[in-house]
């Protein structure tokens, strides 16, 4: 049974089809915050390491390991942030073709796989991350 474009069936067929997308969107955003808070402790762990040179009882190689986690955690947001951004075009796309009548399938399933990779690689970068900083903390 087709659907008249421009209906409201047509528009209830559309908001399901972004329900996935608008999860995904939520997903990333609380991740992202999850990032960044983790992201600020590194950065104030790096700053009372550089003030207290004297009276810190690691290395430089624990200021480097901060370092190195911190530059993962700031990739991760960047790419949690492209994800999300991916998924509201998406919503935008496919809400902005129903209205115009175009078909819109390829092109949201492609900005759906770009945002799935870039969460991923994000996740990646997180593991790697919470890695380093779990041998950091049985080498103490």
């Amino acid at each position: 049974m087709s659907v008249d474009p421009g209906s409201i069936e047509h528009l209830t067929e559309i908001i399901g089809h972004v329900v996935a997308p608008a999860f995904l969107l939520g997903a990333v955003a609380s991740f992202v915050s999850i990032l960044v808070g983790r992201s600020q402790d590194l950065q104030h762990r790096i700053r009372e390491r550089n003030v207290a040179k004297g009276s810190y009882v690691t290395g430089e190689a624990d200021l480097d390991r901060l370092k190195q986690r911190a530059q993962l955690l700031h990739r991760a947001v960047v790419l949690s942030i492209g994800s999300g951004a991916a998924a509201a075009f998406l919503i935008m796309i496919s809400f902005t073709a129903a209205l115009v009548g175009v078909q819109h399938v390829w092109f949201v399933a492609v900005l759906f796989i770009v945002s799935m990779f870039l969460l991923l690689w994000s996740l990646l970068d997180f593991a790697r991350e919470i890695k380093i900083g779990l041998m950091a903390d049985h080498e103490l």
